[in-house]
């Protein structure tokens, strides 16, 4: 039994969802504004299995009175009748598929982007502690999963319903009791292929887990490193019996499965033979014992018909619970995801200031991830626009939390910090984030163009601007060199740049985004000496004028600073300049004494040896 299961499995019986009446309102509001197209497609179901009785009906008098009847006149407008309706059926499938299909692609359209205006107002946090893949399921396999309940859950059991209602009225019309003894064996049907397909089901998921064991050991054994370890360890036999072992069960599996399948069709053609053999039965005695004029040849042909039409209905409404739970988890999954709440957004009396300076204050700042594990406690500090300070401290200190406040990446948890005199909780997001300016040490490109990648910064730039913000981050030459120059590809994440090419885009897009408040999160750190220098030379103009926060390893850059805040566990430990800093026992100094001290020295011997190069 392969594709789509008709059964659910554990996990699925485990997770069913609550069907509330909360829920079914939410997700029929989705189907709401589309709903005169709905009565379209309902019409057009109702039509369709209207007219799918007529060709059996047809069939009847074509039987009685053209065959039997011997008018060869009337056999060829039934047949013509026939061939219309057929064609009539036809184009009234093809007008429901198109409106069907129209309303579960617009309802999946509003789905998507609502899910994606949702995500991205979401926090942070939120990406941090978020799997990507689930994410991308959710935007994805999850709301396509909502086009095929539409288009396929939702219409089946409809035209289902539509199919057996008419076809049981269309039976009990001709004959009640050729359409009791019809009901009565629709269950012979139904029963087996319900059985015999969930025992092909158990053993298809059993047989998938062995298959599943077997791509293990050949991908863990057969890999370069696997191999070499089997052949160091001499273990070729251990694990040769291993797949050997696996490889039999897996082919014992699939032997029952398949002669399930073999028994089941069996049963079936059986049962599919005694229905018809039933019918006839029933209407030969009826006809030749009991006398009954009114029920003809055709009548019990029509009867025979409309039976094989009565068994896929059944079928598939008994398996109607499956589909809904399934539809429903689907639902569930897509509406948790739309009530996750947005931490971080514009509050209703947010303004918009026309300018800004860039005066920048922690006032009592606090902040946790999780209640009663405070990463930030009790920062204060000012810098005034125009004015930089650098940061420093050990691994995890929670510098890079620090700096994640400022444009709202996170929201404080206590205290607040002000632009300008005002929180910036207060002011407008858009507006806020435009005036900050983040160089990261993983820089992030688009797999887009290098142009592509600099006017996303600045939609509006000229080439002029572009070229006049590359020169001053140190690439204009690098990228004016490149066969392309800047309509190169990049790649995905800008894989076909180095480290340093890659930080001096980032330093140009931030040149072009011009902002009042720059932030440098080790953005020197993990790169070569040459890229460093080179980056240097252009972070130095940036902060020109601007109001900065560097988080830095290099200590020129945090001696070029105004102001030095160590921190450590969260707390701003000490505070002042190098000199000060320097002469002061605590982190600051023993920072300088097994990091920056180092660092100098590697700068200076390296000078030393590009003057000797030179020399020689």
């Amino acid at each position: 039994m392969r594709g789509p299961n008709r059964f659910l499995t554990e996990e699925e019986k485990k997770n069913r969802p609550q069907i509330t009446k909360a829920l079914l309102k939410r997700i029929f509001s989705y189907l709401l504004p589309y709903w005169p197209k709905l009565l379209l497609v309902l019409a057009a179901i109702i039509l369709s299995s209207i007219f799918g009785l007529l060709p059996s009906i047809l069939t009847g008098k074509i039987i009685d009175e053209g065959l039997i009847g011997g008018d060869f006149g009337v056999l060829l407008v039934l047949i013509a009748l026939s061939f219309a309706v057929l064609v009539l059926s036809n184009l009234i499938g093809v007008l429901e598929s198109y409106l069907n299909t129209w309303v579960a692609q617009h309802i999946t359209y509003d789905m998507r982007n609502q899910m994606y205006a949702h995500l991205q107002k979401m926090s942070h946090r939120f990406f941090t502690s978020s799997r990507q893949g689930d994410v991308i399921t959710r935007m994805t396999s999850d709301i396509s999963g909502v086009q095929s309940v539409i288009a396929n859950t939702l219409t089946s059991i409809l035209s289902n319903i539509a199919v057996l209602a008419t076809s049981v009225v269309a039976m009990y019309q001709k004959n009640w009791i050729l359409a009791t003894v019809g009901v009565i064996i629709v269950p012979l049907f139904v029963l087996p292929t319900k059985r015999v397909g969930k025992t092909r089901w158990s053993l298809a998921l059993k047989s998938q887990e062995k298959n599943d064991e077997i791509n293990q050991i050949l991908n863990e054994t057969l890999s370069v490193s696997g191999q070499m370890l089997v052949k160091l360890f001499t273990n070729e036999k251990m694990e040769y019996e291993k797949y050997q072992k696996a490889n039999r069960e897996m082919t014992r599996l699939n032997i029952r499965e398949s002669m399930a399948g073999r028994w089941f069709r069996v049963a079936m053609n059986t049962f599919t033979s005694m229905g018809p053999m039933l019918i006839y039965l029933v209407g030969g005695f009826l006809m030749i014992q009991m006398g009954n004029t009114s029920l003809t040849v055709g009548d019990i042909t029509v009867m025979v018909s409309l039976l094989s039409r009565m068994y896929q209905p059944v079928n598939s409404l008994l398996n109607i619970q499956v589909d809904v739970i399934r539809s429903m988890a689907l639902f569930t999954r897509i509406f948790e995801y739309f009530d996750m709440p947005v931490e971080v957004e514009n509050r209703p009396y947010a303004v918009a200031p026309p300018s800004v300076k860039g005066d920048l204050e922690f006032c009592h700042v606090g902040f946790y991830y999780d209640l009663g594990q405070p990463v930030l406690q009790d920062l204060n500090f000012r810098i005034e626009a125009g004015h930089s300070v650098a940061i420093v401290g050990p691994s995890g200190a929670g510098k890079s939390t620090m700096i994640h406040l400022i444009p709202r990446l996170y929201d404080v948890t206590e205290g607040r910090i002000t632009l300008d005199g005002r929180d910036i909780r207060g002011i407008d997001l858009e507006v806020l984030r435009k005036n900050i300016g983040v160089v990261t040490q993983d820089t992030y490109l688009f797999n887009g163009t290098i142009r592509e990648n600099l006017l996303y910064a600045n939609a509006q730039a000229t080439q002029e601007q572009i070229v006049e913000a590359c020169r001053q981050a140190n690439i204009h030459d690098f990228i004016a060199g490149l066969p392309q120059g800047y309509d190169t590809l990049v790649g995905n994440r800008g894989i076909k740049l180095s480290g340093g090419e890659k930080q001096r885009v980032s330093i140009a897009r931030v040149i072009l985004k011009n902002p009042r408040l720059l932030i440098l999160d080790e953005a020197t750190s993990a790169l070569d000496s040459i890229s460093e220098s080179l980056i240097q030379d252009a972070i130095d103009p940036l902060l020109k004028g601007r109001t900065s926060l560097v988080i830095a390893h290099r200590l020129s850059t945090i001696m070029a600073a105004d102001e030095i805040l160590v921190v450590d566990q969260g707390r701003i430990v000490q505070r002042g300049t190098h000199r000060e800093l320097v002469e002061q026992d605590g982190v600051y100094r023993e920072l300088y004494e097994t990091q920056f001290r180092r660092a100098l020295e590697d700068q200076k011997n390296r000078k030393i040896t590009k003057a000797k190069v030179l020399a020689h």
